[in-house]
């Protein structure tokens, strides 16, 4: 079966800082016309690091859009044709001070394909040296380190809800990933 739409038109609706908002008139795979609204995001980095004490670096900060302190993984966005490679490690020194002398990639993860274009790529990171942190200009955050077996009484208990940081955790303590 054919699922893939075509667009006829698209318009820009929105151009910001973070997204550009696109409306896209198409035509479904069964023939029918109709619109999609698009944010075109550049995408981020996810980082799961692990101290040499089995404890994992986790960031609290305001989210404004979700108006709540948010408990998450060091993360950040790309620049627009940055290499994530390049910006996983920058984004953990940024926010929890750390550089990491081994990477692994856990993949990628489309965060809201309904409506946006934002992939973000996951990290684990360990050989953790503690250099200084230095958050970007604006963001107040704060690094806390807990237990593996803690965080994920912290999902199950309702108490991290961000997505990201649970399909991180989940790709970086999977037997297959961690092979």
């Amino acid at each position: 079966m054919n699922f893939e739409e075509k667009t006829l038109n698209s318009k820009v609706v929105y151009d910001g800082k973070v997204i550009t908002v696109l409306k896209d008139d198409i035509v479904t795979s069964d023939g029918h016309k109709s619109f999609r609204e698009v944010a075109v995001h550049n995408g981020g980095v996810v980082i799961v690091a692990l101290k040499d004490d089995d404890k994992i670096l986790l960031v609290k900060q305001y989210r404004y859009p979700l108006k709540s302190v948010n408990i998450e993984l060091p993360a950040g966005k790309l620049e627009k044709g940055e290499d994530p490679d390049k910006a996983a490690p920058r984004e953990l020194e940024e926010e929890t001070g750390y550089r990491a002398k081994t990477w692994k990639s856990l993949g990628f993860i489309n965060t809201t394909p309904g409506i946006c274009t934002e992939k973000l790529y996951l990290y684990f990171a360990k050989d953790l040296e503690f250099v200084g942190e230095h958050p970007d200009e604006g963001e107040v955050i704060k690094c806390f380190e807990y237990k593996i077996s803690d965080v994920f009484n912290m999902i199950k208990n309702g108490e991290i809800n961000d997505a990201k940081t649970i399909c991180a955790l989940c790709r970086a303590f999977c037997k297959e990933f961690c092979a």
